[in-house]
């Protein structure tokens, strides 16, 4: 039931600015270029590609993580990721709707 619930968008909506409030830290996935060219307050850059290096890193810091893309591909797909690894973390989806 919980496939059909997330496919249908019937699961729990998160509030990301609140999750940011308290504590956790928005990582941006999109490339330098992209970051460049505008980028969330507060959010760190680390790109897809390399994201699979950095998990020790984002482990050290110590709270949820809330991941931002263009669109939400990338961010979904850095999500995965990183809850495989054991981090609490979100797919923000796109980036503009944390500036």
């Amino acid at each position: 039931m919980s496939i059909l619930r997330k496919v249908f968008g019937l699961s729990p909506k998160v509030d990301y600015h609140e999750l940011i409030a308290n504590g956790a830290r928005l990582i941006d996935v999109r490339t330098p270029a992209e970051y460049s060219t505008g980028k969330p307050k507060g959010s760190t850059n680390i790109p897809l590609d390399i994201l699979g290096e950095k998990i020790d890193e984002i482990k050290k810091m110590n709270h949820p993580i809330v991941l931002c893309c263009a669109s939400g591909i990338r961010s979904g797909k850095a999500s995965s990721m990183l809850k495989s690894k054991g981090i609490e973390a979100y797919n923000g989806g796109g980036w503009n709707k944390f500036r």
